[in-house]
């Protein structure tokens, strides 16, 4: 019993053993392939050629919107904004990573980024570009996927990009075909949100799942939803109105710390989708964005309530 044990536990070394030297024969073989690359490539965006660094490994993104696709591709992040940062998805690739806006330009110079990532929207592009390449987005100009590619592309890891997006759209597909045998090809889905003392609807492509939901899983919003907030892609609406938008089944975005009062109105109360327990709320926080860290979780999350996985 004693040698077979003994053999048990030299084999389990052994496989240790085995997995530590393949961890660092891969580290070896990245780092061997950085060495030989260029130090700098260049990247075809949206206001021309600009050179970047092959490798990137201290990144400033100056818009939520774009972080996440940075960190699913493992690439180092050392500043990002008050969005991301406050996100809870994001808070374990965010441990040392400096909040910072596009007007605290010391605070960026301090952080030594070898390259910005920003939105077309920021301030002080010009004396950004003065600190490290900056590289910057218009949100919506490409639809969600391409822009994770386009992020691919900038980071020098377009493949891993490609592999994801393949594999997420199939998965997504085949959820939705499951959830639409389970809850009928007719039945409605909304997404709602209140933030501050508003409430909002949502079309096809804007965050909170909605790309997953209407797109990859072809789910039928409400014609209310379809007429008013497919072409900006968010509608604010007073309670009063909210029975007219809200589909047989409803996603809330829920803000906590917002005003929820709505929620015990006889008008909320009354909405077919409550009293048949057809509402599922999520932590707005980590709902919000369109990025692969988000849409795992929000795939996660819509499996679990249409289809109780």
């Amino acid at each position: 019993m004693k040698k077979r044990m003994m053999s048990i536990l030299l084999l389990f070394v052994l496989i240790l053993s085995a997995c530590g030297n393949q961890a660092a024969e891969k580290e070896q073989e990245k780092a061997k392939k950085e060495a030989n690359e260029p130090k700098t490539m260049t990247y075809q965006s949206e206001t021309g050629p600009i050179e970047v660094p092959t490798n990137p490994k201290r990144v400033v993104v100056l818009s939520s919107f774009l972080a996440g696709s940075v960190m699913a591709l493992d690439v180092p992040i050392v500043g990002v904004d008050s969005w991301a940062k406050m996100n809870p998805r994001y808070e374990p690739y965010l441990k040392d990573a400096k909040e910072v806006t596009d007007e605290s330009l010391e605070q960026i110079i301090e952080l030594e980024p070898d390259l910005i990532i920003a939105a077309s929207t920021n301030k002080n592009l010009d004396k950004l570009k003065e600190i490290a390449p900056t590289v910057t987005y218009t949100y919506g100009k490409v639809d969600y996927l391409t822009q994770h590619l386009e992020i691919g592309k900038l980071l020098n890891k377009e493949e891993e990009a490609k592999k994801w997006i393949e594999d997420f759209k199939k998965r997504a597909q085949q959820a939705g075909e499951e959830i639409r045998a389970k809850i009928g090809e007719n039945a409605t889905v909304s997404v709602i949100e209140n933030f501050d003392k508003q409430l909002y609807v949502f079309g096809n492509n804007w965050g909170r799942g909605t790309e997953i939901l209407y797109q990859e899983m072809k789910l039928k919003m409400p014609k209310a939803v379809e007429e008013h907030a497919l072409k900006d892609g968010y509608y604010a609406i007073s309670l009063e109105v909210l029975p007219q938008f809200a589909g047989d089944y409803v996603i809330f975005s829920k803000n906590a710390d917002g005003d929820l009062s709505f929620t015990e109105t006889e008008t909320y109360k009354n909405i077919p989708a409550v009293k048949n327990n057809r509402v599922f709320e999520a932590n707005a926080k980590e709902f919000y964005f369109n990025d692969p860290i988000t849409l795992e979780y929000q795939l996660e999350f819509f499996k679990k309530h249409f289809l109780g996985e």
